[in-house]
């Protein structure tokens, strides 16, 4: 680690440190992102370190499954859980979780809509902010192109973040594609859907790099 810079006293062993503040930088290098793709059966939790070059690097990764003939409160119970133990063991400094929308499936939303609010429960519970994207922005964000189907937004994470395979199962690619859209595009550093408010001073220290680093490619063209 550099010289200056402050490891989070409560870091994981075993997982990449996310550098929170370097006294010889004096702004925020890595910001972690738990990107989260809401759903009963299959809840996908990904979680990503994106530096202000926009560079990512995999942290965590996978899927929290419930049994489908479970009663739901079982069922939002072990979501809840399994986001938990990716929160308490990965620390994210900001949550992003997909926005739902109207579908024909009424029952497939609603369970949907039920996992995304236990999502966004556990991150106000921790006091992390948390942002909603909708498919279509996570879609352009990654791809470049809002109605890319699933095997082009796990390519395009695969090569982002420098993957030996495409990431399975689609779910936790939609995670990770939120992770890095949040990140990259609707994060602290366009402050979308978070107020300044509830940022952390990790959060503003990074929001500030960034807005400096926008006005210096401004004043160069």
């Amino acid at each position: 680690m550099p010289p200056g810079c402050a490891r989070r006293s409560h870091e994981p062993a075993g997982l990449p440190p996310a550098r929170v503040r370097c006294a010889y930088a004096g702004e925020v290098s890595t910001l972690r992102v738990l990107g989260i793709d809401p759903g009963l059966t299959r809840c996908g939790v990904g979680v990503v370190d994106v530096a202000r070059n926009r560079t990512a690097t995999l942290v965590h990764v996978g899927v929290v499954r419930s049994a489908a003939d479970s009663p739901i409160a079982e069922r939002l119970a072990t979501i809840a859980r399994g986001i938990r133990e990716v929160l308490d063991l990965t620390q994210p400094h900001v949550v992003a979780v997909e926005r739902v929308f109207a579908q024909h499936n009424l029952h497939s939303v609603t369970g949907t809509a039920q996992a995304s609010g236990v999502a966004l429960m556990l991150a106000a519970e921790r006091g992390i902010p948390a942002a909603t994207h909708t498919p279509s922005e996570v879609k352009a964000a990654v791809t470049g192109y809002g109605a890319a189907d699933k095997l082009q937004v796990q390519t395009m994470i695969q090569r982002v973040l420098r993957l030996d395979a495409l990431p399975q199962p689609a779910d936790a690619a939609d995670a990770l594609a939120l992770a890095l859209c949040h990140a990259w595009g609707g994060g602290v550093s366009a402050q979308a859907h978070v107020a300044d408010t509830s940022l952390t001073p990790a959060q503003r220290a990074w929001a500030e790099a960034e807005k400096r680093s926008r006005t210096k490619r401004v004043a160069r063209t």
